[in-house]
């Protein structure tokens, strides 16, 4: 390629106009650069009115790297008319990074776009799954572009992979949490056992919030206080754990009770209780649903609801929790009783002293 340039401008090669040549270089590359830019932004304008997800994806990912890549031929164009070591390697080994780098970006743009076309159109989205395969391409592309490298400056590629080959164990030795974090990554991948957004918490470890990157070697979970925490991919093989997110339920589990003078009227409070959940519009009547008399405590008369809410999200099954206790004081108000509180009674023998004191 330099060489056609030479033929097409020799006054450039010519020893005793350097200055004038790196001019005539730099105040080409500006120009090139200034031009190129103003066309892809006339042809991004364009594309953004198609539904096409590729397109937009492949301008925005050139965009950048183009003008890297004329730079860099303008620079080996100079190196080579002030015959300033070799402008070939120079110019071979940027245009393998500066591909590397489109291609790079043209994954996660394309990532993106998936993304934000199937929230758009109200489908579930699997990010766990979409984050995975953007990483292991965008390694692929960075493991094959420094192989090609090595390769454009000379080195024996088949030797390096035969040391990987030898050395492999050596590396698995005093990398093996590297490795286990990896692995452990890998299970998360497979298994599933939360995605990205889930509510996540473990009773072995003080581990609990919302799932926000699934990296190779760490998981970031953002606590309720807003912390962020990262956690080894190795530890979930080896602690239990929950995860709220994924239940089809939430479950409503309170003790209620009323004074002892109000016995007599217990059994129809039970049953109207028991007929206000069945007729809840937010209650799932398909799972347990108890409602019974528990026992005679202390300073009251016991009776419990054991039930499940349809909604799992966290702030509407407080507001049906709340309106069923209120529903719950309203009937117990209806028949004339009292939620009972803890009283204390106290006998005395002889009042009679007590009356002359």
């Amino acid at each position: 390629m330099l060489e056609k340039i030479q033929s097409y401008f020799p006054l450039l090669f010519k020893t005793d106009t350097w200055i004038l040549q790196i001019f005539i270089i730099v105040f080409s590359a500006l120009l090139l650069d200034y031009i190129q830019k103003k066309l892809l932004k006339r042809i991004k304008k364009q594309l953004k009115k198609t539904s096409n997800l590729w397109d937009d994806a492949l301008i925005n990912a050139v965009s950048k790297p183009l003008s890297i890549l004329i730079w860099i031929s303008g620079l080996s164009v100079a190196m080579k008319v002030a015959n300033f070591g070799s402008s070939i390697k120079v110019f071979e080994i940027g245009v393998i990074v500066v591909i590397s780098w489109t291609i790079i970006r043209f994954i996660v743009f394309v990532e993106e776009n998936i993304i934000k076309h199937q929230e758009v159109q109200g489908k579930t989205v699997d990010k766990t799954t979409a984050d995975a395969i953007s990483q292991l391409l965008r390694i692929s592309v960075i493991i094959t572009s420094v192989l090609v490298g090595l390769q454009s400056l000379g080195f024996n590629i088949s030797a390096i992979l035969a040391f990987g080959g030898i050395g492999g164990l050596a590396v698995g030795f005093a990398a093996k949490d590297l490795l286990a974090n990896f692995f452990g990554g890998l299970m998360i991948y497979l298994d599933r056992p939360f995605s990205i957004g889930d509510w996540i918490r473990s009773p072995d470890r003080n581990i609990e919030g919302t799932v926000e990157k699934i990296g190779w070697r760490l998981t970031k979970i953002r606590t309720f206080d807003k912390r962020p925490l990262y956690i080894p991919n190795a530890m979930f093989s080896s602690i239990s754990l929950e995860n709220p997110s994924r239940m089809s339920h939430r479950r409503i589990y309170e003790t209620i009770g009323v004074r002892y003078e109000d016995i007599k009227s217990l059994p129809a409070i039970i049953s109207d209780v028991k007929e206000m959940l069945t007729q809840h519009p937010e209650i799932d009547e398909t799972e347990t649903l108890i409602v019974n008399f528990n026992q005679f405590a202390s300073s009251s008369l016991d009776f419990f609801i054991y039930t499940f809410t349809k909604t799992t999200n966290w702030i509407k099954f407080h507001e049906v929790k709340q309106d069923v206790l209120f529903k719950i004081t309203n009937i117990i108000e209806k028949y004339n009783a009292e939620i009972a509180f803890p009283t204390s009674t106290i006998h005395i023998e002889n009042e009679a002293l007590l009356n002359e004191k």
